[in-house]
């Protein structure tokens, strides 16, 4: 390779190129759920909502995320003990970050946030992050294989996604084990350079998190959370007046979950629509209803985060622009140093 070669710069995907697929991807599923629909059963069916149910399906879902900062603080409890309002604030900021802000730019910022408000290294945030994941990821597999044998008819394309996915799955357990089991190794197969030592704070931040206790009731208290999820679209099934059961919910929620997991446009806004209105399909929900259920749903999910996100961030005295650009700048500067 000569000099000349040696300098010329490696091609980049250009920062809005995901954005605009995102977006792509978005417009296409909402114009997918919107084509022929009827807007005239849309107003009568809102007005027809069982309000009680309503307000009990939205207080679930904000509930959610205040057993997900219970949950983030134990499964940080062997590094630090952080302040439970202080990790759902955090977490409150990043979904309003998501819901306003393309591409969930919103886990950067509570991970930042996390970071910033206890001293602690922005690599142990994006560890604890990843830990999560995996917790969740193996309930979710759980609780799709239980959905997968009450109905028929499953597209085989989500069958190989989740196939797919739980191969990753297992891979980073897999390596999580390792990294925990043998935390020398870890050190030592990573080379010298920036992004080591940020791979190195990461290992560091895992092998203190592998604390068995914590794991097994950091895994728990995430069974709780899907519950709680789940339990608020059963919730506003029955606000619908539908007679289906929990279960029913359970695999509705599994679904949109798997179907959410590409970034996308803020607010999962088209792809949590066709995911519902598809889910709901398996369960034999009319189209027409399907389409309707799938706006009130992303109201109910959305609207209360939207409050009470913008109240959260509000309270940090800085708007959500400059929380993406200060998080984007800790990754510049190096995750493994402390914010």
């Amino acid at each position: 390779m000569t000099g000349e070669e040696a300098k010329t710069p490696r091609r980049k995907i250009p920062s809005w190129l995901p954005q605009l697929l995102g977006y792509c991807l978005s417009a296409g599923c909402l114009v997918w759920v919107l084509h022929g629909y009827r807007w005239d059963e849309l107003v009568p069916a809102i007005k027809d909502l069982d309000w009680k149910w309503v307000a009990v399906g939205i207080l679930a879902d904000l509930s959610v995320y205040v057993v997900h900062g219970w949950r983030w603080n134990t499964l940080l409890l062997p590094v630090a003990r952080l302040k439970l309002w202080r990790t759902v604030q955090a977490i409150y900021i990043g979904l309003f970050a998501n819901e306003v802000l393309p591409l969930r730019v919103g886990e950067l910022i509570r991970c930042y946030l996390l970071a910033h408000w206890n001293g602690l290294r922005l690599s142990v945030g994006f560890a604890s992050a990843a830990v999560e994941r995996l917790i969740d990821g193996f309930w979710m597999l759980t609780a799709f294989v239980i959905t997968a044998s009450l109905v028929r008819g499953i597209p085989e394309d989500l069958v190989i996604l989740v196939q797919i996915l739980g191969v990753l799955l297992l891979a980073g357990a897999i390596v999580l084990v390792w990294v925990v089991l043998h935390k020398q190794e870890a050190h030592a197969a990573i080379s010298e350079s920036r992004w080591a030592a940020t791979l190195r704070h990461v290992i560091e931040g895992l092998h203190l998190m592998g604390n068995p206790r914590t794991l097994s009731f950091t895994a728990l208290i995430s069974l709780l959370y899907l519950g709680m999820h789940m339990f608020s679209l059963y919730a506003l099934l029955k606000a619908y007046r539908t007679d289906y059961s929990f279960w029913v919910a359970a695999g509705v929620v599994v679904l949109i979950r798997l179907a959410t997991v590409v970034p996308n446009a803020p607010g999962n806004l088209g792809v949590v629509n066709l995911a519902t209105m598809k889910a709901l399909e398996l369960f034999d929900f009319a189209a027409n209803d399907g389409k309707t259920f799938s706006i009130i749903l992303w109201g109910a999910w959305t609207l209360p985060l939207l409050l009470g996100g913008a109240l959260a961030t509000a309270l940090t005295g800085v708007n959500i622009g400059d929380l993406r650009d200060r998080a984007k700048a800790g990754i510049r500067e190096g995750p493994g140093t402390e914010t």
